[in-house]
């Protein structure tokens, strides 16, 4: 199912569009032509493959998660084996 909003109607119910999003895109217009387009991560992961990149994930709202890398013994450097 597809929605129509104008940018006013977007506006005003914000959370009305991320609902409708759940059933399919919701095209967003600007004097009334289709200036945006609304969808779930599901849908848009769908259209793209799947491939988000790092920047993609980190940008997403609401992300929260533990990143403790382990610490790399006796530095990052070690002698060169010229033999």
């Amino acid at each position: 199912m597809v929605t129509t909003l104008t940018s006013r109607e977007f506006n005003h119910d914000t959370s009305g569009a991320k609902k409708a999003a759940s059933q399919g895109p919701v095209f967003i217009t600007d004097r009334g032509r289709p200036a945006h387009v609304l969808l779930t991560i599901e849908d848009y992961l769908r259209l793209t493959g799947g491939h988000m990149s790092l920047a993609e994930a980190l940008a997403q709202p609401d992300t929260d998660f533990d990143f403790d890398p382990p610490r790399i013994g006796g530095g990052i450097f070690k002698a060169a084996d010229l033999d």
